[in-house]
């Protein structure tokens, strides 16, 4: 079972990525899946989440209107598409498996070993 995040880059302010989340060994359809963030020396945030139906998706209040989620059911994968990119944007993202789609839960129980987000200029 296995969560692998991509997508990560260097890029301006302003600009746009698209993180991806791979699951392997389960159905991701079945779960929740959130995106989280950790920049250095700062504790962890929820970022974004979406509901085993994908009729459910939370956002941070600091990523709302620039970020979205998204699932592809035949790819087994979840996408973070993150525009208006600014600074404090640059963290390590992570996706996790949970159950139910809310940030604040504590049972996403299996992570990805995540991917660098760096906006600068």
């Amino acid at each position: 079972l296995q969560l692998v995040e991509s997508g990560g880059g260097l890029v301006q302010p302003g600009g746009s990525l698209r993180l991806s989340c791979l699951a392997s060994g389960f159905t991701s359809d079945y779960y929740a899946i959130g995106w989280f963030r950790q920049a250095p020396g700062k504790v962890r945030e929820g970022v974004s989440c979406i509901s085993n139906s994908g009729g459910t998706t939370n956002y941070a209040d600091s990523v709302k209107g620039r970020f979205t989620i998204s699932r592809d059911s035949a790819k087994n994968t979840v996408y973070l598409l993150l525009n208006s990119l600014a600074s404090e944007d640059t963290a390590v993202y992570y996706c996790a498996r949970g159950y139910v789609c809310d940030l604040n839960d504590i049972t996403w129980d299996y992570w990805g070993q995540g991917t660098q987000v760096t906006v600068s200029s």
